[in-house]
C-alpha cells in the first residue's frame, strides 16, 4: 500500500520490519528493492534484486515484484532469465510459460517466442498458443537482415505451420484468418490468398466493414485484375455512393481497361464479381445515375457530385473531355457551392479540383458565388453581414476561395489594408452567433481572422513593420475569444518566434497541450528556437518534454505488442514495431538529444561540475556516433498551420527536401562539435614522456587521432554547410524553420569554434615533445592564441546594437543580435574548456622548471614563451568576458527603460479596443528579450569566475 501511495520511506521500514521476523521472505526483500529504486539508490535495489532472483523464486508474488522492479530499471532482459528459471523448476505452469513468452515479447527475442509459443501449445493445446507461434515466425522474417532467408525459410515454414491447422479444420478465429492472409500477401501468393478470403475461411473476416472486399480489391490489383477490380467496385457503390475509395479504384479500373482495349467474353461472365464498365460512355451515364439516385436521397451525399469533377479532371488529363459533354466544371463548382457551401468541408472539396477552372475566370466565379450568399446591409455605403450561421459559413467559403486562387495576392498595399479591415469587421460580427459556445469550442467566424492576419502577413513580407504588430494584435484578441484554438496558438508561436521573444512561446505551447507523437511532430516549433534566443531554462525544459516522450515509446511498444498478442491483433504488430523504429530514427529525436548534452555542457561544465563529470554522467565518448544518419526519418509536421496559399506559393516536396537536408548537415555539425568537446578531458590523463613507444598501445596517440580525424569530418560538415547556404534558399513563411547554420557561419562562430579545436592538436604536440625543442610549435601556439582573441572581438562585434529600437513610431525588434549573443556564450565556453586543457599540460611543465631552478640556484632560467601567450591570452579573454557583461548589463537598462506606451502607431487604423492588445503584445516582447538578456548576463558571469582560475 505504501509503495502504490508513493510512501517509498515507509515502505523500506514496513519491509524491514518484515525481515527481521522473517529473515528468508523473498517478497519482502524485492519489495523493499522497489521502494529503494524509487528513493534513487539504485545500485542498492540491483544489489538485493540480485540476490532474491539468484535463489530462482517460483512463488507468484516475488515473479510479479522482480517484474515490475525490472521493467523500473529498464532492464526487461532481466525478466527472461527469471522466467525461464521458473518454467524449469514447474514445467507444467501454463501462466510461467505465458509470461516467459510475453518477456521475450518485450525485448524482440523472436527465435525463443517461437519456441515458448510451441512449449506452450504442447502443454495447453489452445489455438491462441499456436498462432504465438506462427506470427513469431513472421516476425523472424520482418526482422532477418536477408531477404532470401525470409522469403525461403520463416514464411513457408509459417505457411506449412497455418495450413496443417486449416486440413485439420481446426481454425477458430477471425485472427487466425488475417494471419494466414498476411503470410500469403508476405509471400506475394496473391492469387492463394485470394482464394482463402473469397472462400469458406473468408466468411470469418466480419470485425471490420467490408473487410472482406477491401482485401479482395487489394489481391485484384496486386493481380492487375482489372475486370474483377471494376465490377466489385462498381457493386459497391450502388449500396453506398458516398464512398470515394471505390470511386478512385472505379476510375482507375476503367481506364485500364481502355488502354488493353478489353472485351467481354461473348458467352460468359463479365469477370468473377459480375458486370463491368470498360467504355468511357458507361462511365459517364454510371456516374449520372448516381447523381440522380443521390437527388432521391434523404441526406444530400457529396460523393456522386465531387466523382463527376473527377471524372472530368481525369479526362481532361487524357485529352479527350470535349466528346463527353458531362457539363462545364465552373457550372458544376457552382452548383456544388449551392448544394454544400454552409458545410466547412466545401473549401476542402472544391480546393482539389480549382485547377480546372480557367485563371481568366476566377473573379467571374467568385462573384458567382457572392451573389448566392444572402447577406444583408443595414445601410447604403455599409458592408453587407450575413444574417445566420449558414450565410457566414458560405461566405467563408468564398473567402478562402479567393485566398487560394491569388485574387487577394495581387492587391496591392491599399487594397489589402481594405481587406483586412472587412474581415476583421466581420470576424467581430460573427462572434454574435457564438455567444452560446463553451470555451473549448471555436468561433464560428475565426477563419476571418486567420485570413486578415495571412493577408498582413503578406504585407510584412513585402517590408511593411507594422503589419507584423497588427498580426500578433489580432491573434492575441482572436484568442481571448476562443482560447482553444490551436491555430490562433500556432501562428502566434510561429510569428513571436520570428521576432525573437521566446517567453510568450512556452506558455502558448503549453497550452497546446501536445500529446504523444506530437512531441515528435511539432516539437521543432519549440526546441528550434528556445536556446538560440537565450531562454536556457525553457530550453531545457523542453528537450525534456521531448525526451521524455522518446524515452518512454521503447518502453509503451513493448505494451502495445504484448496487448496485440494477447487479442490476436497481428497484423498490427509489425505496424507497432515499424512505429517504434520510426520514432528511434527520428530527426527530432537526434537533434534533441545532441542539443540538450551541448546546452547541459554549457549550463554546468566547469561550473558546477569538473568538464568530465559532466561528461562521464552522459556517457559520451568521441569514437561513439549514435545517430542513425542514414534512416534519418524528419517526422515534422510542415503543414500544422492551416493555409490558403495557391500552388505556387505553398510549401513544396522541395522545400521539404531541402530543409531535411539543411537540418541533417547542422545536426552534423552540432554532434561533431559534442564530440569533439567529450574527446577534451581524456587528453589531459594521457600524458607521455617524449618518444615513449607504448603511446599507441595505451591507446593515447589514438585519442589525439580521433579528435583529429573528427576535426577533418568538421571541416568536410561546414564545407558542405557553406556550399548548401549559397543557394540562397527561402522557405515560405509559414514553411518550415530555417536552422541557425547561416548566423554559425556569418557571425565567425564557427571559424572560432574550428580554430579552438585546432589549438588543442597543437598543445598536445606540445605536451608530447616537451618545451625543449619546441619553439616553433609555441610560436603557433602564440599566433594561436592572439588570432583567436581578434576573432572572439570580432564575434563580440556583431553582438552590438539595440535589440529593440523605436522607428518612427514603429517597433523594430533585432533577433539576429540576441542569436549572435547566444553563439559567443557558447563559444566562449569551449575557449574555456580548451583553455583548462592547456592549462593543465602547462602547469606541470612550470612546476618542473621552477625544481630546476631550486636545484641550479640560479635565478635567470629562462620562461619559455609560450607561458606569456598562455597567460596575455586569459588576461584577455576575462577582459574580453567582462566587456560583454557590461555592454549587456547596458542592454538590460536599456530595455528596462523603452515606453512602450508612448509609441503612436502611424497606423490610426487600430480601434481603441485593438490597442489594448497592441500593449500586451509589445510588452510581451520586450519583457520576452529583458529576460534574455538576464539569462544570458547570468551564464556568462558564471564563466567569467571559471577565467580568474586560469592563472598558471
Amino acid at each position: 500500500d505504501y509503495l502504490d501511495n508513493g510512501n517509498n520511506k515507509m515502505a523500506i521500514q514496513q519491509a524491514d520490519k518484515l525481515l527481521k521476523k522473517h529473515k528468508d521472505l523473498h517478497c519482502a526483500k524485492v519489495l523493499k528493492a522497489i521502494g529503494l529504486q524509487r528513493t534513487g539508490k539504485q545500485d542498492e535495489a540491483y544489489a538485493l534484486a540480485q540476490e532474491v532472483a539468484a535463489l530462482e523464486p517460483t512463488d507468484d508474488n516475488s515473479l510479479q515484484a522482480l517484474t515490475i522492479l525490472y521493467r523500473e530499471m529498464h532492464r526487461p532482459e532481466l525478466v527472461t532469465k527469471l522466467y525461464e528459471a521458473a518454467v524449469k523448476k514447474v514445467p507444467n505452469s501454463e501462466e510461467y510459460h505465458s509470461h516467459l513468452f510475453m518477456a521475450y515479447a518485450r525485448v524482440g527475442e523472436y527465435k525463443k517466442m517461437q519456441q515458448a509459443g510451441m512449449a506452450l501449445y504442447k502443454i495447453v493445446p489452445k489455438n491462441p498458443y499456436y498462432f504465438w507461434s506462427v506470427m513469431s515466425l513472421i516476425m523472424q522474417s520482418i526482422s532477418a537482415q536477408d531477404e532470401n532467408l525470409s522469403k525461403t525459410m520463416f514464411l513457408p515454414l509459417a505457411e506449412r505451420m497455418v495450413e496443417k491447422m486449416v486440413k485439420e479444420d481446426k481454425i477458430e478465429a477471425e485472427a487466425e484468418v488475417e494471419l494466414y492472409y498476411m503470410i500469403l500477401e508476405r509471400l506475394e501468393k496473391y492469387k492463394e490468398a485470394l482464394d482463402v478470403v473469397r472462400g469458406k475461411l473468408g466468411e470469418k473476416l466480419t470485425s471490420e466493414l467490408q473487410s472482406r472486399e477491401n482485401k479482395c480489391m487489394a489481391m485484384y490489383k496486386k493481380l492487375c485484375r482489372w475486370p474483377e477490380c471494376n465490377a466489385l467496385s462498381r457493386r459497391l457503390l450502388l449500396k453506398n455512393s458516398d464512398d470515394w475509395q471505390f470511386y478512385i479504384t472505379y476510375f482507375d479500373s476503367v481506364f485500364q481497361l481502355i488502354d488493353e482495349s478489353w472485351t467481354p467474353p461473348p458467352e460468359e461472365e463479365h469477370s468473377l464479381e459480375g458486370e463491368v464498365h470498360y467504355s468511357i460512355e458507361q462511365a459517364v451515364k454510371f456516374i449520372e445515375e448516381r447523381i440522380t439516385e443521390e437527388s432521391k436521397s434523404s441526406r444530400p451525399l457529396r460523393g456522386p457530385y465531387l466523382a463527376k469533377l473527377e471524372l472530368i479532371r481525369r479526362l481532361r488529363y487524357r485529352g479527350c473531355n470535349d466528346e463527353y459533354k458531362l457539363g462545364d466544371p465552373e457550372e458544376l463548382m457552382f452548383q456544388y457551392f449551392k448544394k454544400f457551401g454552409d458545410k466547412p468541408c466545401c473549401f476542402t472539396d472544391l480546393k482539389v479540383f480549382v485547377d480546372l477552372l480557367p485563371s481568366s475566370q476566377y473573379t467571374k466565379f467568385i462573384s458567382q458565388l457572392l451573389e448566392v450568399i444572402p447577406l444583408s446591409a443595414t445601410a447604403e455605403n455599409e458592408i453587407a453581414l450575413p444574417a445566420d450561421i449558414k450565410a457566414l459559413q458560405q461566405h467563408l467559403c468564398v473567402v478562402q476561395l479567393s485566398r487560394l486562387l491569388g485574387i487577394y495576392h495581387a492587391m496591392d498595399k491599399k487594397q489589402k489594408l481594405t481587406v483586412v479591415r472587412e474581415l476583421m469587421l466581420r470576424y467581430r460580427h460573427g462572434l454574435e452567433f457564438g455567444k452560446s459556445c463553451l470555451k473549448t469550442e471555436l468561433q464560428f467566424s475565426d477563419y476571418y481572422c486567420l485570413l486578415a492576419v495571412h493577408l498582413l502577413l503578406d504585407l510584412w513580407l513585402e517590408g511593411e513593420d507594422t503589419a507584423v504588430w497588427q498580426c500578433l494584435t489580432f491573434l492575441e484578441e482572436g484568442l481571448s475569444h476562443s482560447p482553444s484554438n490551436a491555430q490562433f496558438k500556432l501562428l502566434l508561436i510561429r510569428i513571436y518566434c520570428r521576432l525573437g521573444a521566446f517567453e510568450p512561446v512556452a506558455e502558448l505551447y503549453s497550452s497546446l497541450d501536445a500529446k504523444h507523437i506530437q512531441h515528435d511532430t511539432i516539437g521543432y516549433l519549440l526546441t528550434r528556437y528556445a536556446e538560440s534566443l537565450g531562454h536556457y531554462a525553457a530550453a531545457s525544459q523542453s528537450c525534456n518534454f521531448a525526451l521524455r516522450f522518446f524515452h518512454s515509446n521503447q518502453k509503451d511498444t513493448s505494451e502495445y505488442i504484448i496487448q496485440a498478442y494477447k487479442y490476436g491483433a497481428f497484423e498490427k504488430i509489425p505496424e507497432f514495431i515499424a512505429f517504434r523504429n520510426r520514432l528511434n530514427s527520428s530527426l527530432h529525436f537526434a537533434q534533441v538529444r545532441t542539443e540538450r548534452m551541448l546546452l547541459d555542457l554549457l549550463l554546468e561544465a566547469n561550473i558546477s561540475s569538473s568538464l568530465e563529470e559532466s561528461i562521464k554522467s552522459m556517457s559520451l565518448s568521441p569514437e561513439e556516433d549514435d545517430i542513425p544518419w542514414k534512416d534519418l526519418r524528419d517526422n515534422r509536421d510542415l503543414t500544422v498551420l492551416f493555409n490558403w496559399d495557391p500552388k505556387d506559393r505553398d510549401i513544396s516536396e522541395e522545400h521539404r527536401k531541402l530543409s531535411l537536408e539543411e537540418e541533417t548537415m547542422w545536426l552534423r555539425i552540432r554532434s561533431l562539435t559534442l564530440r569533439l568537446v567529450s574527446g577534451l578531458p581524456p587528453l589531459s590523463h594521457t600524458i607521455q614522456p617524449k618518444n615513449s613507444e607504448k603511446t599507441a598501445e595505451n591507446g593515447v596517440s589514438s585519442k589525439i587521432d580521433t579528435i583529429r580525424s573528427l576535426l577533418q569530418q568538421l571541416e568536410a560538415a561546414v564545407d558542405s554547410g557553406k556550399k548548401f547556404l549559397e543557394q540562397k534558399i527561402q522557405y515560405p513563411v509559414l514553411g518550415p524553420p530555417p536552422t541557425r547554420m547561416a548566423g554559425f557561419f556569418s557571425n565567425g562562430s564557427c571559424q572560432c569554434q574550428t580554430s579552438l579545436f585546432y589549438l588543442v592538436s597543437d598543445i598536445y604536440e606540445l605536451d608530447t615533445n616537451g618545451l625543449e625543442d619546441s619553439a616553433e610549435i609555441q610560436e603557433r601556439i602564440g599566433n594561436s592564441f592572439k588570432s583567436l582573441v581578434e576573432r572572439l572581438t570580432d564575434l563580440f562585434n556583431k553582438c552590438k546594437g539595440d535589440l529593440i529600437e523605436v522607428r518612427d513610431g514603429t517597433l523594430k525588434t533585432h533577433p539576429n543580435l540576441l542569436e549572435n549573443l547566444v553563439f559567443f556564450v557558447e563559444t566562449i565556453s569551449i575557449a574555456l574548456w580548451v583553455s583548462s586543457y592547456c592549462d593543465s599540460v602547462l602547469r606541470p611543465f612550470k612546476s618542473n622548471l621552477q625544481k630546476k631552478k631550486k636545484k641550479k640556484k640560479e635565478s635567470s632560467v629562462a620562461m619559455p614563451p609560450v607561458f606569456t601567450h598562455f597567460l596575455d591570452y586569459v588576461t584577455e579573454l576575462q577582459t574580453l568576458t567582462s566587456n560583454v557583461i557590461d555592454h549587456i548589463k547596458g542592454l538590460e537598462i536599456i530595455l528596462t527603460a523603452l515606453k512602450l506606451e508612448e509609441l503612436s502607431f502611424k497606423d490610426t487604423l487600430l480601434l481603441q479596443e485593438e490597442k489594448k492588445f497592441t500593449k500586451t503584445v509589445q510588452g510581451k516582447v520586450q519583457s520576452s528579450y529583458h529576460h534574455s538578456v538576464q539569462e544570458i548576463g547570468e551564464l556568462l558571469k558564471k564563466r567569467l569566475d571559471t577565467i580568474k582560475k586560469l592563472k598558471i
